[in-house]
C-alpha cells in the first residue's frame, strides 16, 4: 500500500501528497497552514477516497484528463496528476480508493 508524505513549503505551509508503493504521486493536496491542518485533509482522503461519487473527472484547456478528491459537501480534499486518456484516469482513480487508506504518514524535508 501507498503512503501520504507531508511536506512544508518555503512559507511555513503544509501540503500532502499521495504515493503508490512505486513512489508515483497520485494525489497533491491544496496547501494548510498548520500540519494539524494537512493531517485532517489526510484523514478526509481516508474518509472519503471509496465512495466513487467523490471523485470529478476534469479535463484540461490542454485536452489532459485529471480528477479531483471532494467531500460530501463539496470541498476539495486534492488534485490527481494529469493523464493522457480517460482510461488512465480511471485507474488513477482506483490507485486512490486502493492507497487512500493508508496509514503510513512520511514527512519530507522542506526544500528551502
Amino acid at each position: 500500500m501507498g503512503n501520504f508524505v507531508i511536506i512544508k513549503a518555503a512559507n511555513g505551509e503544509y501540503s500532502f501528497r499521495l504515493k503508490e508503493d512505486n513512489s508515483q504521486i497520485i494525489l497533491t493536496s491544496q496547501l494548510y497552514s498548520s500540519k494539524s491542518d494537512c493531517i485532517d485533509g489526510i484523514d478526509l482522503v481516508r474518509t472519503n477516497c471509496s465512495e466513487f461519487i467523490r471523485y470529478e473527472r476534469k479535463k484540461s484547456i490542454d485536452k489532459k484528463h485529471y480528477f479531483v478528491l471532494k467531500t460530501s459537501d463539496e470541498q476539495i480534499i486534492g488534485n490527481s496528476e494529469m493523464y493522457d486518456t480517460n482510461a488512465g484516469m480511471d485507474n488513477g482513480i482506483e490507485s486512490v480508493k486502493k492507497n487512500g487508506k493508508s496509514t503510513t504518514v512520511v514527512e519530507e524535508e522542506p526544500y528551502f
